[in-house]
């Protein structure tokens, strides 16, 4: 699976637990940390813990492997990290104040719509 259809079915996955304001951002050529970063947002911290409890049971399904994650502690940031594509599942409050968007401004993004 090529990296942006890793972020595309990550996204999609997103969607399938209701996450919102979701986005692609391109980082090829503003970054050699990974290919893509993959942003959503939920509304609560069990809603931030469906979508990547999903994301990561669904991609480990299709033969991806989530070699780090992050947040479980606290479910107000969780990242799940597939090396080309990293995935951050925000509570919304926390996705503003942290503003990844504004952060890397210099990277194409895509909306995902429902």
């Amino acid at each position: 699976m090529t990296s942006y259809k890793l972020a595309r079915k990550a996204a999609d996955l997103a969607l399938d637990k209701k996450a919102y304001d979701i986005k692609i951002l391109d980082l090829r050529k503003v970054s050699v940390m990974c290919d893509y970063f993959v942003i959503c947002s939920a509304d609560a911290d069990v809603q931030v813990k469906a979508i990547a409890d999903h994301m990561r049971d669904e991609l480990k399904r299709e033969g991806q492997r989530c070699w780090h994650r992050e947040g479980y502690d606290g479910l107000r940031w969780v990242l799940l990290d597939y090396v080309d594509v990293v995935v951050h599942v925000f509570l919304k409050e926390i996705r503003e104040f942290y503003d990844l968007e504004a952060l890397w401004g210099d990277a194409p993004s895509e909306e995902i719509a429902a």
